[in-house]
């Protein structure tokens, strides 16, 4: 097994997509800490059963530091020796090609198992950092502990990494408590390159809509229209950037159904979250509400056109200096009143009042959330940055409000019980307002009109009923 095998080209790989963007991000963090020793890994591979494992996913921080897809690679930036600022060094696994048997016999990380790994001089090539071994990570960082110098880390991530830095006289949770905020809040703005990334994500995603809309001609289960979705993902980027919400008819109603194992009945909206994670990490966060028919029923399009009502209000406080919460605060109160004109609440102002909010039972969650590498993007930054600070040019963020209506809520009249309605669409804040990066139609008319348009262009045959046919009924 280790003969016969023809030399490795020694061509080196391509700079990594960005290059540039991640070294401006490395020296951003370094002007945050300087003297201190900076360890960020990326973690590792996680069992799913047995000697499976789930698809690899690098920590977000990690990746936004290095460009790095690999499992088990690590960090460091050490005060530089000379002058101000730090010395990066990335430790990667090795790739000893087929000169050793672990290519053959390692179930892990074997090359004939797994695949190839990049290796130490082809990963200096491609992410423009010194690398070494993995294996000489604990003598570097213990060589680099001694003195004042403090220590921080991206805790939680590798139990090796962490029981490292607790034996630091220099390490506290605290300090790494501050080393995570300051990332989620450099996170915050994105730049050029992550803008892109993200609008890539959700052109991506706007396809994988219109393959669902494809199939609902002839869909029976919410499980196939998340397989529809999720192929799209696949193919185009990296995965979905979480599980996708296929709920339909009173399914809509709970916020992260993701079991997905509803019928689809014709008569019933699919309410769909759904968002490609492209291959660069960056994900879209998307949500229609489809009448599975093509045609919305008189209710459901009254509620659906009230929660638009509240999106179009929303949108127009996304603006810099604009608190994070004018978006929200906007939605909640046309929410508040439409609820009145529906029937729901009788007094939209009394609803309002901060110790009533009686429009919180059918409104239920806050209107925005940071987008970007995570879903649910920046969790780390500080409140008064976040949730209680303004918005800024290059923060990109969610609307997403909706209506749930429970089927056993006796307080909303029988007519509206069991529908749900979300609305979402991702937004970057301009110097002057924003922008929409989410293009797919919202208005119900356009809705309507978009389905149609995909049956007639796709759909060239009406298809036969399969299955259940009083669902074509």
């Amino acid at each position: 097994m280790l003969t016969q095998w023809a030399k490795p080209s020694g061509r080196m790989p391509a700079p990594v997509k960005g290059a540039r963007y991640f070294a401006a991000r490395r020296r951003a963090l370094s002007k945050l800490f300087e003297g201190d020793v900076l360890i960020i890994p990326t973690g590792h591979e996680k069992v799913r059963a047995n000697d499976t494992h789930y698809p690899f996913r690098p920590g977000s921080d990690f990746y936004y530091l290095t460009g790095n897809l690999e499992p088990d690679c690590v960090l460091v930036m050490v005060p530089a020796d000379k002058g101000r600022g730090h010395d990066c060094v990335l430790f990667v696994e090795p790739n000893p090609g087929r000169q050793e048997t672990t290519f053959f016999t390692d179930r892990v990380k074997g090359e004939l198992w797994v695949g190839p790994r990049l290796g130490i001089l082809q990963s200096q090539a491609r992410f423009g950092l010194p690398c070494l071994p993995l294996a000489e990570l604990p003598a570097f960082v213990r060589k680099r502990l001694d003195g004042p110098k403090t220590c921080r880390i991206i805790a939680q991530m590798d139990e090796a990494i962490d029981a490292m830095a607790k034996a630091s006289p220099r390490h506290s949770a605290k300090d790494d408590a501050a080393l995570a905020e300051a990332l989620g809040q450099m996170r915050l703005y994105k730049d050029a390159h992550e803008l892109r990334a993200l609008k890539v994500a959700c052109d991506s995603t706007r396809r994988g809509f219109e393959d669902v809309i494809e199939r609902l001609h002839v869909a029976q289960s919410e499980r196939e229209v998340e397989g529809v979705f999720n192929l799209r993902a696949r193919m185009e980027g990296n995965a979905v950037g979480y599980n996708t919400i296929a709920a339909s008819g009173e399914h809509a109603c709970v916020l992260h159904w993701s079991q997905n194992h509803g019928a689809l009945k014709r008569q019933d909206l699919l309410l769909l979250d759904a968002g490609v994670e492209g291959h660069e990490l960056y994900t879209a966060d998307v949500t229609r509400t489809l009448p599975i028919s093509g045609r919305f029923s008189p209710a459901q399009r009254e509620v659906y056109e009230l929660v638009l009502e509240a999106q179009k209000a929303a949108f127009a406080r996304v603006a810099p200096g604009e608190d994070f919460l004018a978006p929200h605060r906007a939605a909640m109160v046309v929410l508040a009143r439409g609820l009145v004109r529906l029937g729901v609440l009788e007094d939209a102002e009394e609803a309002l009042r901060p110790d009533k909010q009686f429009y919180k039972r059918y409104t239920l969650h806050g209107v925005s959330h940071m987008l970007g590498l995570d879903v649910h993007d920046c969790a780390q930054a500080r409140n008064e940055v976040y949730r209680f600070g303004a918005l800024k040019p290059g923060m990109v963020l969610t609307v997403e409000p909706g209506l749930y209506f429970q089927k056993d809520d006796l307080t909303v009249p029988k007519r509206l019980r069991g529908i749900g309605v979300r609305i979402e669409d991702d937004l970057v804040v301009t110097r002057t307002g924003h922008r929409i990066l989410s293009d797919l139609p919202r208005e119900a008319d356009a809705v309507e009109a978009w389905m149609a348009k995909i049956w007639a262009d796709r759909c060239v045959k009406q298809p036969k009923p399969r299955g259940r046919t009083s669902r074509r009924r």
